[in-house]
């Protein structure tokens, strides 16, 4: 049995992270949690969140102890991942599987060979930022910091040019998550959500089986020649691309516009004064676009002084974890050029993200593009709204201005 908390008083989540502005800036309950409740059993929603960065760094770290299977168990989850009654993605799957999963497509996701690509990225930033008009009020979001990653993850798993909007339109489909309490929302959601699951996933499998024969260089021929793979392996693989392929970059880039506003660093980056590789880090930690991970014990376990039992689901705060001044000196301020910045943004162990080379060069490029492009870049935050799908605002408006 897990440990009663009775008698004990703290805020849930969602208590806590009630309002858009508290879902915003969950900083000051992650604090107040650290020092009070840093693993802490949740009796209303019969989970565990964990806060402090040791205790989460061990729980992405120990793939033994800490299963990410979340989906084989009988746990009540309003957001399940995509495909969970198919075959298992990378993301939530464990070893032996895992591996088999992710392995294959390990080298085309290593810093040398998503380097050799740079070109071609800068070009589809470029292509996307001519659209913009100087002088514009836009969402930087819908204009360009969404399409852009979703683009590169389209042209790597090799797909037709005039399929390209129609894949845009299922990652933003794919990404809308309804967290409210009106049950009719929430299953309206999620026939949506399933709808645009049969769509992907007959798409994917036409493509697969076309490709079974073929010579391609691209990452669904890739899959689809993989022997090891059953078929509906291969087609969540695209899906955990199409999915966990853009969003992250998605919300990089736009939390960098945004602290870049709160600090005055766009010309500081623009100019190199600031670093755009170091500033990228401390975006990750401090505003980390993924702010939790879930896992499930696979054992007892004592953490944080805690007994937690096996088959009990964690929540690891990874958002809480990059703000711990046990491990960051002044963690709320918002340092460019911290160093060293052991951030665990992208997760850790056998799951470290197979995508964080690419997000960080996506990132490099796309920051270079806009500061080159526009003098004058000025977001509005005075009314910002935030996603449910991972931490960020849902829309960004910015008035761009060439100068020229």
């Amino acid at each position: 049995m897990v440990s009663s908390n009775q008698g004990v008083a703290f805020r849930t989540p969602p208590e806590a992270l009630a309002s858009e502005q508290a879902q915003l800036n969950p900083f000051d309950w992650y604090a107040e949690m650290r020092r009070e409740h840093p693993v802490r059993y949740d009796d209303q929603r019969g989970r565990w969140d964990v806060f402090k960065y040791e205790d989460v760094k061990q729980i992405v770290s120990d793939h033994e102890t800490y299963a990410s299977d979340v989906a084989s168990t009988d746990i009540h989850l309003v957001d399940r991942d995509f495909d969970t009654d198919r075959a298992p993605s990378m993301i939530r799957a464990d070893p032996p599987a895992h591996g088999r999963l992710r392995n294959f497509a390990n080298s085309r996701f290593q810093p040398g060979s998503i380097a050799e690509h740079r070109a071609r990225f800068e070009q589809i930033a470029d292509d996307l930022l001519d659209d913009i008009e100087s002088g514009a009020n836009v969402d930087i979001i819908d204009k360009f910091s969404h399409p852009y990653p979703v683009t590169i993850i389209a042209d790597l798993l090799g797909l037709p040019r005039d399929d390209y909007d129609q894949f845009l339109t299922w990652s933003k489909a794919a990404t809308e998550l309804s967290l409210t309490g009106d049950e009719k929302a929430i299953e309206s959601n999620k026939r949506r959500r399933a709808r645009v699951q049969r769509e992907m996933r007959e798409y994917f499998s036409n493509q697969i089986s076309e490709r079974a024969t073929g010579t391609g260089d691209d990452l669904i021929t890739l899959a689809a020649m993989n022997d090891e793979l059953t078929h509906e392996e291969k087609i969540s693989f695209c899906l955990t691309l199409l999915i966990a392929g853009n969003v992250t970059t998605v919300n990089l880039i736009t939390n960098a516009l945004w602290c870049f506003e709160e600090n005055d660093l766009f010309d500081a980056v623009r100019t190199g004064a600031v670093s755009r590789k170091k500033v990228i880090e401390e975006v990750l930690r401090y505003r980390s676009p993924a702010q939790t991970v879930r896992r499930v014990t696979t054992k007892p376990v004592e953490l944080g002084g805690r007994r937690i039992d096996a088959g009990e689901l964690v929540l690891a705060r990874i958002g809480s974890a990059n703000r711990d001044p046990a491990r960051f000196d002044s963690p709320e301020e918002f340092r460019p050029e911290r160093s060293p910045n052991p951030h665990i943004a992208f997760g850790g162990g056998i799951h470290f993200c197979l995508g964080a080379q690419l997000a960080r060069l996506e990132a490099d490029i796309a920051l270079e593009k806009l500061l080159d492009r526009f003098e004058v870049i000025k977001p509005d935050l005075s009314d910002l709204s935030p996603q449910t799908f991972l931490y960020g605002a849902k829309s960004f408006p910015c008035r761009l201005e060439t100068g020229y």
